[in-house]
Formats: structure tokens, C-alpha cells, sequence
């Protein structure tokens, strides 16, 4: 089975909350997450930013609620790292 190590995503979030609350989200979905944000525009009502995520088997559907339910969205995924299982 296929396992995500490494991921970097681009999204779209309100200000609130900020990128310390999302990035705590995150790192919460897993004891071994490491959570990286970097913000790279900053308009009105809306941040653009790249979250990289590292751990032995990020579950990307659980990443995908918890980001929705802070009212961001994934706009793409821009790098990921995979390791390979047996069949």
C-alpha cells in the first residue's frame, strides 16, 4: 500500500483563523505531523498559502474536512512524496 510521506498544498483561507489555528488543525489530525504554512498573498477577505505537511501516512481526505471546516479550500496540490508498499 502506498504511503503519503510528504505533502505541499495550495489554499485559500479567510484571515480568521490564523495560520498558527490552521497549522495546529492540521498537526492535530496525527501525533507525527509536521506543519509548515508560508503565506504568499494577502488580499482583503483572503490569504493564499502553501501548507506542507510531513508524516509516515497523511490521510488526505481528513486533511481535506478539517481544512474545509476552517472555511479554507484546497485550491491544488503542488508536491507530494509517496513511498511504496507491498501489494
Amino acid at each position: 500500500m502506498t504511503q503519503v510521506k510528504h505533502i505541499t498544498l495550495d489554499v485559500l483561507k479567510p484571515h480568521h483563523p490564523t495560520i498558527l489555528e490552521l497549522a495546529s488543525a492540521v498537526a492535530a489530525l496525527a501525533g507525527d505531523y509536521h506543519v509548515s504554512i508560508t503565506v504568499q498573498t494577502v488580499d482583503e477577505k483572503t490569504e493564499s498559502v502553501l501548507i506542507a505537511i510531513d508524516g509516515t501516512n497523511i490521510d488526505m481526505a481528513a486533511l481535506d474536512e478539517t481544512i474545509r471546516s476552517l472555511g479554507a479550500s484546497i485550491h491544488s496540490v503542488d508536491k507530494v512524496q509517496v513511498v511504496g508498499g507491498e501489494p
